[in-house]
């Protein structure tokens, strides 16, 4: 029998360090963010890296629960890609069972020898999933009790084969994960057949609505960050903020968490101003913006994770590769931020750079993705593509003179402060 409790044998296997990942979120019905397949990648290293019998991914996934698997999921659950080799290694004593879903594909062949591993990692507590299923088959069969989700890939299956796979699906009590979600069309579909959860990018496909206004919230940011662009006076930007109630709640809700840590409870939107400074506050500003259309008390919004993990992992980008420019990670959050907002709003890009104060290399990333900071927005996209865009991650790291073992230290450092700070903004 394998040993899932102790963790020893597998630390000193490993030796691989070098590995990028990527989160494509998933989510429940009303949208609200349930968990995220995690991606990890092997970046191209030498045959000497990996000295022992576990596969490559087995040896990468090690070392990211090493630096913190919980730090990269927040409060979300995990499903991760696992394969034979993986299932019969020791791995599994880096990882929190009670966060992570364990996903196989269905072309895995159900021997005895893996489905007695299956029931004994179920037995520890895991939970698993079957992906890529297309057709009631015998080894789905034989895999079906074992399961407590299945996903099926909207680009595998036509629509009449999933309108008549669907109930018998339903059928079993399983939760059904539809995969490859790209529009809100699609959605809609799925969600009438009854899926439980939905995978793929369709909420941040910009759906443009000809004459779509904002909400009085929204404008009431946008507002407050042209004042904050044009470096308007204290006094000024308070009665800005007091003009809105629920902006002045949450300025003084936000103040006092310990993201903020003033030490000592603040009561006045004016001591709120000047403690978070101006840097801080055009950051919030631009969280809120996401923020701002859920509803209060439910789960963060999927634009919101995606846009504040994003508009981190490019300003620590910026850090690593511009250092001692102060100016320039500043900038990197602002582009990695506003790089939804085109999702957000519903308008096309060119408009919301109009409507917004910008520089012009800010507008040359958003709209054009060049230059430096449009580098790294491409970069940052390419990883959240990951399944659809592996193979250009190594030449954006290599145009960028930047190691796949510093990519995947910040962008798990991008997703605590994600999980850290966004939550504070509903």
């Amino acid at each position: 029998m394998i040993d899932t409790a102790s963790p020893d044998n597998a630390r000193a296997q490993v030796r691989v360090r070098d590995f990028y990942l990527g989160r494509q979120p998933i989510l429940a019905r009303d949208q609200s963010l349930f968990g995220y397949e995690l991606l990890f990648r092997n970046a191209p290293v030498g045959p000497a890296s990996i000295d022992s019998d576990l596969s490559a991914t087995a040896a990468v996934i090690a070392h990211a629960a090493q630096l913190g698997m919980n730090r990269v999921l927040g409060d979300a659950c995990g499903f991760l890609n696992v394969d034979a080799a993986i299932l019969t290694s020791d791995i599994f004593a880096f990882l929190p069972r009670e966060k992570l879903v364990l996903e196989i594909v269905e072309a895995m062949q159900p021997t005895q020898p893996l489905l007695d591993r299956i029931a004994e990692l179920a037995g520890h507590g895991f939970r698993f999933a079957l992906s890529d299923v297309v057709a009631e088959t015998p080894a789905l069969g034989k895999l079906l009790p074992m399961m407590d989700y299945l996903k099926l890939s909207l680009r595998n299956i036509s629509q009449p084969d999933l309108q008549r796979l669907v109930p018998a699906l339903k059928a079993s009590g399983k939760k059904l994960v539809a995969e490859k979600v790209e529009t809100r069309e699609e959605f809609d579909c799925c969600k009438a057949l009854g899926f439980d959860y939905f995978q793929g990018f369709y909420f941040a496909r910009p759906a443009i609505i000809s004459g779509r206004k904002l909400s009085p919230g929204q404008l009431a940011l946008l507002e407050l960050m042209k004042l904050i662009a044009a470096d308007a006076d204290n006094i000024v930007i308070e009665r800005a903020v007091k003009k809105d109630v629920t902006l002045a709640l949450n300025l003084l809700r936000l103040v006092n968490t310990p993201a903020v840590g003033a030490g000592h409870r603040i009561d006045s939107v004016s001591q709120a101003v000047t403690i978070l400074g101006r840097r801080q506050l055009q950051r919030w500003l631009q969280i809120m913006l996401y923020a701002e259309p859920a509803r209060r008390g439910e789960s963060m919004p999927p634009l919101l994770t995606l846009a504040t993990a994003r508009g981190r992992l490019l300003e620590l980008l910026a850090q690593r590769l511009r250092p001692g420019q102060r100016r320039v990670p500043d900038i990197a959050f602002t582009v990695g931020i506003m790089s939804l907002m085109d999702a957000l709003f519903g308008m096309p890009m060119n408009e919301i750079v109009e409507q917004i104060p910008v520089s012009a290399e800010v507008a040359e990333a958003l709209l054009k993705r060049t230059g430096f900071f449009g580098e790294l927005l491409r970069l940052a996209e390419r990883i959240e593509m990951m399944d659809e865009s592996e193979e250009e991650v190594a030449p954006a790291l290599a145009e960028l003179a930047l190691s796949a073992d510093d990519l995947g230290e910040l962008e798990v450092a991008a997703f605590e402060w994600c999980d850290s700070v966004a939550r504070y903004a509903i």
